[in-house]
């Protein structure tokens, strides 16, 4: 792992990126202290998001109750309010 000073950093940036964007991890120093890392991200597909919505609880019946009624009192005028009539 390579570590840069975020001066370097600074003037570097886009070879800094690229460095990274090839599988890279940079750390960043600040006054000899660790402040950052910069590394590739992980790439995320739609069965990531799938199953990560499956484990998330559906909403309680008040509060889907709730979600119908203020959806309820929405119009389809598609009129300007804001246009001087």
């Amino acid at each position: 792992m390579r570590t840069l000073t975020a001066t370097h950093a600074s003037r570097g940036f886009s070879e800094l990126l690229d460095r990274v964007e090839r599988g890279e991890t940079i750390r960043i120093t600040r006054a000899g202290h660790v402040v950052a890392e910069l590394r590739p991200v992980a790439p995320t597909t739609g069965r990531a998001l799938r199953e990560a919505l499956a484990r998330t609880p559906g909403l309680d019946d008040d509060f889907e109750a709730d979600i119908a009624a203020a959806t309820s009192l929405l119009t389809t005028d598609e009129s300007d309010p804001w246009r001087a009539g």
